[in-house]
């Protein structure tokens, strides 16, 4: 009977050997301090304190308790301390039970804001640990950052996520009160001090779901893609260059599916549109980089979106939200590890509400393909400007549009043009187009491009890898994109051949008739087209007929197919009535400024300066422009 116990013991004491061997790996956790919602990451930033922490325990949660760390002594802490309330949404008082202070002496008692007192103790490392708030575990010493936990409620994001250490991404595991939402968290800004190396150091990102990130599943929008395929091995290199210059990723965030255009509600099936802040919250995002706009309208936490734009998916949220957002001039970026719509017109670029951050992100995104224009190499503007197709009657939005053209005129010392490009075109085209308008010419051009390239590059590929898991079975498709893939495979190939060559030709044309490059100026003008009018026309409870494609041409195209920057203005709102809410609401008026091809960082100082200026609104978030509650 003892021999039997022995071996029975031997088993279980293997079995039980092979069970405590399996990996468990901490993913953080959450924890409030004073009301306010954190998440704690689970890689510690270095060991803060080397003494013992018992007299702490009482007050630990999970066996960690909040701090401040002061990694560089400070005369007046009082005053640090109330600029760090003004400076950063992270740090909070809450904080101030325990200070580890660099250079300290022992322990004593101290307050240094009101009704708060200090328990400060020596910090171990000052040297790698930055200042800001951490989380203590007093087991170990070892300091942990914290990330302020936010309610995604606009949907702007499919997925929140940490940025690991190693360069890897994982996903955020947290959850705040929120209904059918993310919860995204975002580090303290303290711990990113800005250096000439890294002038985007704590910049919050959210990036659009068709760029790599390492360690991160895509879906494209796709339900079916992102069950189908693992997650990346690396990162995107347009988001790598802003993870070099200090940017600090937060989540993925929605497009419409495959970056086809869609409207809300109406084509979005696999995922939920993001909603608009603006006026009364139901008016469309636009697409395809709809979470990007809606997040630069919705949050105050994030910093900049990274977008997409090949027939407008940038310009069209940006617009339709108010915000700034640029369309680069072509191939200034690799757009390696990111899914195409059509190469030849696919650029990476950015949505933002400050104009002087847009322009540092645009030179680390794009490095030695952009310049940057400072005080030290200050800008010279060019004395052409042309409007094209700016509306003539007695509007609110005739009148803001006509208000900045003439403000813009006044303040590069020249004269509004009014452009009609197809007399321009008639005049000086190609030859060989006599007769043909641009509007005929480039009919088919960009639904031609778009088509066969996903067809070929995206559609085909992944029908196969579905079908060889699934027993032959097809993926579901969103409307839009279906309908555009099933359209570009029944069309012959020469038909893209012909596309290529149409919008080549166009492209020579404009590129030297209307906004040549200049020598001094970069570009020979400026040309502003209008975006956004603030019309309640797209609400998303609409029911519309099924998706159209996406046939002729608009002056949105007129960057797509010459290759040139396209940068959208926020300029005003104008009052419209509200069947939603029954009230007036306001929804934002933009303008498009277009240059000459590689003029990318001109057009961005031009923002800048008439931001300063006082010519030019900085747009905040909310129902407004200018603010406001958002309504739900």
């Amino acid at each position: 009977m003892r021999i039997f116990r022995k071996v029975w013991m031997v088993i279980w004491l293997s079995f039980a050997s092979t069970v405590l061997s399996a990996v468990v790996e901490p993913s953080g956790f959450s924890a409030k301090v004073d009301n306010v919602h954190y998440f704690v990451s689970p890689f510690p930033a270095g060991l803060a304190y080397n003494g013992s922490l018992q007299a702490m325990r009482p007050r630990a949660h999970l066996g960690f308790v909040p701090v401040t760390v002061v990694s560089e002594p400070e005369k007046d802490m009082e005053a640090l301390f109330r600029n760090w309330t003004m400076k950063d949404d992270v740090w909070q008082p809450g904080f101030l039970d325990t200070v580890l202070l660099d250079g300290g002496n022992g322990t004593r008692k101290v307050s240094y804001y009101p009704d708060q007192d200090s328990t400060v103790i020596t910090l171990h490392d000052g040297d790698n640990i930055p200042s800001g708030p951490y989380f203590l575990d007093i087991s170990t010493g070892a300091a942990h950052q914290v990330y302020r936990l936010y309610d995604d409620f606009s949907g702007a994001f499919t997925q929140s996520l940490l940025q690991r250490p190693d360069g890897h991404f994982e996903t955020l595991s947290a959850q705040v009160p929120s209904a059918a939402s993310l919860t995204l968290g975002v580090p303290s800004r303290l711990y990113f001090p800005q250096t000439e190396e890294k002038p985007l150091a704590g910049v919050r990102i959210g990036v659009k779901d068709i760029y790599a990130l390492a360690g991160v599943k895509r879906s494209n929008s796709n339900r079916a893609w992102y069950g189908l395929y693992p997650p990346e091995n690396q990162t995107a290199p347009a988001i790598q260059s802003l993870i070099d210059a200090g940017a600090v990723v937060v989540g993925l965030q929605k497009l419409s599916q495959f970056a086809n255009g869609a409207k809300a509600t109406a084509d979005w099936v696999d995922y939920h549109s993001p909603f608009n802040p603006r006026g009364d919250g139901y008016q469309d995002t636009a697409s395809s980089s709809a979470g990007a706009g809606s997040s630069m309208a919705s949050y105050p936490w994030l910093d900049l979106a990274v977008g997409s734009d090949t027939g407008g998916s940038i310009r069209g949220p940006a617009s339709n939200q108010g915000v700034f957002g640029h369309r680069p001039s072509h191939g200034l970026v690799s757009l390696d590890n990111v899914m195409p719509l059509s190469p030849s017109m696919d650029t990476a670029g950015l949505l933002a509400r400050d104009p002087a951050l847009l322009d540092i992100a645009n030179a680390a995104m794009y490095q030695r393909n952009y310049t940057r224009y400072t005080a030290r190499h200050p800008p010279a503007y060019p004395k052409t400007l042309y409007t094209l197709d700016f509306p003539t009657d007695d509007t609110p939005t005739s009148r803001i549009l006509a208000d900045f053209a003439h403000k813009l005129a006044r303040f590069l010392r020249t004269n509004v043009t009014a452009l009609d490009m197809n007399a321009e075109w008639q005049r000086s085209g190609p030859s060989s187009v006599k007769g043909q308008t641009i509007s005929q010419l480039l009919n088919l051009t960009y639904t031609t491009l778009i088509t066969k390239d996903q067809v070929r590059l995206v559609r085909d590929s992944f029908y196969k890898d579905y079908a060889a898991v699934h027993n032959n079975r097809l993926p579901f498709i969103d409307p839009t994109s279906l309908s555009r893939w099933t359209w570009g495979a029944s069309q012959p190939d020469s038909l893209l051949a012909e596309a290529h060559t149409n919008k080549t030709l166009f492209a020579n044309w404009f590129n030297s008739q209307i906004l040549p490059p200049a020598t001094e100026t970069c570009t020979s003008g400026f040309l502003l087209h209008t975006d956004s009018t603030g019309s309640f026309k797209a609400p998303r409870n609409q029911y519309l007929s099924p998706a159209a494609l996406p046939f002729g041409f608009s002056n949105g195209e007129i960057s797509v197919f010459a290759g040139v920057p396209d940068t959208v203005f926020p300029l005003g709102e104008i009052p419209g009535f509200s069947n939603i809410t029954n009230h007036v609401e306001y929804l934002p008026v933009s303008v498009d400024v277009v240059a000459a091809r590689g003029c990318d960082g001109l057009v961005a100082s031009l923002a800048r300066d008439l931001v300063k200026d006082g010519l030019l609104v900085q747009p905040k978030t909310g129902a407004r422009i200018g603010g406001g509650e958002i309504l739900l």
